[in-house]
């Protein structure tokens, strides 16, 4: 499953980009986190609740932060298990900065077995670009 989408922020990239760079921030607004422990250098672990439809579970998450180009761009990558299933995606987030407004470009791929995935491709689609923004409207919030 392929999600793109844009978010404008109405701060610099350097304020938005450490905002992103928050794991407090990040686990506030990450919908159903429940927990977000670092384990290395930008490495997490993650314990979020996720549901769709009548099926919901806990995963455990690892979460990675790589090709780290401040205030420009970075790779997400994330995998995760429950009793429901299992997911697992990338991430490549661009920062570009304009007359003191910052736009946020995501272009993720994501995958899910188990459960999870026996709801249907559009349901997943769905509730993933919902999360995603409900993700990003909590961070423009914050920022």
């Amino acid at each position: 499953m392929d999600i793109s989408a844009t978010y404008i922020f109405n701060a610099p990239a350097e304020k938005v980009w450490n905002t992103l760079m928050d794991p407090q921030a990040l686990a506030s607004c990450v919908p159903g986190c429940q927990s977000l422990q670092p384990t290395g250098d930008n490495e997490y672990q993650a314990v979020v609740n996720v549901g769709m439809g009548p099926i919901r579970g806990n995963f455990t998450a690892k979460v990675a932060i790589s090709e780290a180009n401040p205030y420009t761009s970075y790779h997400l990558s994330l995998s995760g298990n429950s009793s429901i299933g299992f997911g697992s995606g990338e991430s490549r987030i661009t920062l570009n900065e304009q007359d003191g407004k910052t736009t946020v470009t995501v272009e993720s791929q994501a995958q899910a077995g188990g459960s999870i995935a026996r709801v249907g491709q559009r349901m997943m689609e769905s509730a993933a670009r919902t999360l995603l923004d409900r993700f990003f409207t909590c961070l423009q919030e914050k920022v």
